[in-house]
């Protein structure tokens, strides 16, 4: 672990090299590759940072290969073709997500992982969900940083993990943290535990729950979501807190019900955020944040907010319009709008509307599309009906990164 002098001078020479880029967005495409499947690009670069879209297990003639194992080292391999053509390598990835349809291959996959990352390896979420689209049975989505030789790894005290992520990893200003599990019995010891290991991963950079700028709370079934609230809302200040997408999702490693992760601004005096006049303070989320030069947004659903809010309307195609306002709102708010966006995440109700949302979702960008990642996190609801007061189910949500 770096100590604190060096670890001071480190940040400085980081927060510099940031400052050195302007946030001109260039679409990457690798040479001789496939388009998308949709209205999106296969990375973003934007203020040295590298969006990659969430790559799914899919081979050249549209088949998948037989093992977990191969699985992620197909997916992996397109990300690779990805940031080589953006001129940057592996060893650049600071922060990945993976997704796995079937939690269980869980240990397979971190095989394959660790094949590919032998050494300082990025900071890592894992989450179990129902379905992905194309039927991809796994999907990974990654972040690389330009300046290599800024990216450090960084470890609490005392932390020992056979797992090949890193806890956390410093790039450009933020502190990217791997997803931290919940553990033991009940809901509040494992909240308790995710909090204790994620303050504890802050502290080793020097920051704390003030520096975070977007924070990704993944719950189960099995974690009420007030409860994670009341605890949640209890470590931030209210109405500054960190933006954030709170995700149910079907299960996550090790049968924990609950996982932080999120980003963090280095230097606190470059976080602000951000709240559209028609959206108050909240003691959970802020609409948006800004750290540095990069802008988290919460997720979004099709809502109408203010007096008497909710969703009205019956259909993923006009609840994704909502949600767009919604996101415009807060894009306005700080001098932004669609073109600033780098990369987004789209959390859909049934993974078979995936072609109503494209056709929505394509009519607000331009032809340079952000960089995408979209899952169906868990199974359908049940009955889609209005309630009394005419609010129905949102049927999709939506967060995402701009640059300014």
């Amino acid at each position: 672990m770096m100590g604190t002098r060096a670890l001071r001078l480190f940040l400085l020479g980081t927060l510099c090299f940031a400052a050195a880029f302007a946030a001109e967005r260039t679409v990457v495409v690798p040479a001789g590759s496939a388009p998308p499947t949709g209205p999106y690009s296969p990375a973003i670069m934007a203020g040295g940072f590298l969006y990659v879209s969430g790559q799914g297990a899919a081979k050249a003639d549209g088949s998948f290969p037989a093992t977990t194992e191969q699985q992620v080292e197909q997916c992996l391999g397109t990300i690779r073709r990805i940031v080589e053509a953006a001129g940057l390598t592996m060893r650049h990835v600071v922060y990945a997500h993976l997704y796995l349809k079937d939690i269980t291959r869980y240990e397979e996959a971190n095989r394959a992982w660790a094949r590919v990352f032998p050494a300082d390896p990025p900071a890592r979420a894992v989450l179990g969900v129902a379905d992905l689209p194309t039927g991809t049975p796994i999907e990974i989505t990654v972040v690389a940083y330009r300046d290599l030789a800024s990216r450090r790894i960084v470890t609490p005290r005392g932390y020992a993990s056979k797992e090949p992520v890193s806890p956390a990893v410093l790039a450009g200003g933020r502190l990217y943290l791997s997803s931290m599990t919940g553990s033991g019995g009940t809901p509040a010891a494992q909240l308790e535990s995710a909090f204790s290991r994620m303050s504890a991963t802050l502290a080793a950079a020097g920051l704390d729950f003030r520096h975070l700028a977007f924070v990704n709370p993944y719950l189960t079934d099995a974690m009420p979501m007030e409860e994670m609230n009341r605890a949640y809302a209890a470590k931030f200040e209210f109405g500054n807190t960190p933006a954030r997408a709170t995700i149910r999702v079907a299960s996550l490693p090790g049968g924990a019900s609950i996982a932080f992760t999120g980003v963090a601004a280095v230097n606190l005096a470059e976080r602000r955020a951000v709240r559209p006049k028609n959206m108050p303070p909240s003691p959970t989320a802020s609409p948006c944040v800004f750290a540095g030069d990069a802008y988290y947004c919460s997720a979004k659903a099709g809502f109408i907010p203010g007096p008497n809010n909710g969703i009205y309307a019956s259909t993923v195609e006009t609840q994704m319009r909502q949600t767009m306002r919604n996101l415009l709102d807060g894009l306005e708010e700080a001098g932004l709008d669609f073109s600033h966006v780098a990369a987004s995440n789209v959390y859909l109700d049934d993974v078979r509307e995936w072609a109503a949302m494209n056709k929505v979702y394509a009519e607000y960008f331009g032809k340079t599309p952000p960089s995408r990642t979209t899952v169906q996190q868990v199974a359908p609801v049940a009955h889609r009906a209005a309630d009394a007061r005419g609010r129905w189910p949102a049927l999709e949500q939506m967060s995402i990164i701009a640059v300014k």
